[in-house]
């Protein structure tokens, strides 16, 4: 029976020893981790979203757009959730706000048909 108290009692000194704290040191480190991903994946985002929505709300009629699906045309008419896009020859189709990738800056930007 000694014989047995004295083993657990050797085999509990060791966790008596064991440093403390080590369960801070891994919450900062997620912290830290946490804060890296922010700057470096999110906050770029959401700043690239917020100047889409700003360009989104500037267009006005006889814009010349590029939308998601690689269309281009000239805005006919911009109605609450969607703008008319003229393409071609007064061919109109109504594309959703969100569809409009950019706004086409110069003529080299569009199509040689519709120079």
């Amino acid at each position: 029976m000694h014989n047995i108290v004295s083993f657990f009692a050797q085999a509990a000194a060791p966790a008596e020893n064991a440093p403390q704290g080590g369960g801070s040191s891994m919450l900062i480190f997620i912290v830290l981790m946490f804060a890296a991903m922010y700057f470096l994946m999110i906050a770029p985002q959401r700043k690239r979203q917020k100047a889409h929505q700003k360009m989104i709300s500037e267009l006005k009629t006889g814009d010349r757009v590029l939308t998601i699906g690689g269309m281009l045309g000239t805005i006919a008419n911009v109605k609450e959730k969607t703008f008319i896009i003229r393409l071609g020859d007064n061919n109109k189709v109504e594309f959703v706000k969100s569809a409009i990738q950019s706004k086409a800056e110069s003529p080299d930007d569009m199509p040689s048909e519709q120079k």
